[in-house]
């Protein structure tokens, strides 16, 4: 259960003989109003503090990538072979989200870039306020790219703006091709998609043909990158795109 924003709490059921039954474990309506009431409290105080770490941000020119994905989808390995590419070109740095433990963050660390790690322990999501906190101690004089690296979570971290300038989802073929229908929200937000462990479409039987079109389907203008962090397959051109966003945000006045 997610501490800050209510997911996966079960509505409490008491049948007190007044109005209609709460039998067999139906719904109780104050309780889900409750909930609703707190989550959107919670998320507009996100918003507010999104808003402040937009501003600072774009007063330094960094560019912010806010990376979702399922457990397991290849986020780490992504940014591992994304740093040591980008080291000595443009100056990066990371915030790694995980509900428990630093592994990813001692991962990330020593590819020249800062890293800090949000623990977030039990929440499925970072938020605002959190990577707010530590901006400025790792977003320092110089950085350019800012990699968030968000909890494994295909739901929740879709809803909690970072600041961020763009949501990036990232997909493995071992997934299957079905992950965008099944979670629209994500790729409707996302103004790119990363497929990753493209080297294992053979043993993985991954329709390619049908993950594209239900991306389209669901995000008609989405950009798409197909990686393999492991084989350097299609990283040039991700490289080239970060680049470009690098240097686009430089040139702002």
């Amino acid at each position: 259960m997610c501490r800050s924003c209510g997911c996966g709490k079960r509505a409490r059921t008491k049948n007190s003989g007044d109005g209609h039954s709460h039998r067999n474990g139906e719904h109780s309506h104050h309780f889900r109003r409750e909930i609703v009431e707190i989550r959107s409290s919670a998320l507009a105080d996100n918003d507010k503090r999104a808003a402040q770490n937009r501003r600072w941000l774009e007063a330094r020119k960094i560019v912010a990538l806010n990376f979702i994905s399922s457990p397991g989808a290849g986020k780490t390995t992504l940014l591992e072979s994304t740093l040591d590419r980008l080291r000595g070109r443009i100056r990066c740095a990371v915030i790694a989200g995980d509900v428990q433990t630093d592994r990813d963050a001692r991962r990330l660390s020593g590819r020249g870039a800062p890293v800090r790690q949000i623990e977030t322990l039990g929440a499925c999501h970072l938020d605002a306020e959190r990577v707010g906190q530590i901006l400025p101690a790792v977003a320092k004089k110089g950085v350019r790219l800012l990699f968030i690296e968000n909890v494994g979570n295909l739901v929740c971290p879709v809803a909690y703006d970072l600041g961020e300038d763009m949501k990036i989802a990232i997909l493995s073929v071992v997934e299957g091709e079905d992950k965008p229908l099944k979670y629209p929200a994500l790729f409707s937000a996302a103004s790119v998609a990363v497929i990753t462990k493209i080297d294992l479409i053979q043993a993985a039987g991954w329709n390619r043909t049908q993950c594209l079109k239900n991306i389209r389907k669901v995000q008609p203008r989405m950009r798409i990158f197909e990686v393999s962090a492991r084989t350097g397959q299609g990283m040039d051109e991700w490289i080239r795109f970060l680049t470009a966003l690098a240097g686009q945000a430089s040139a702002t006045t």
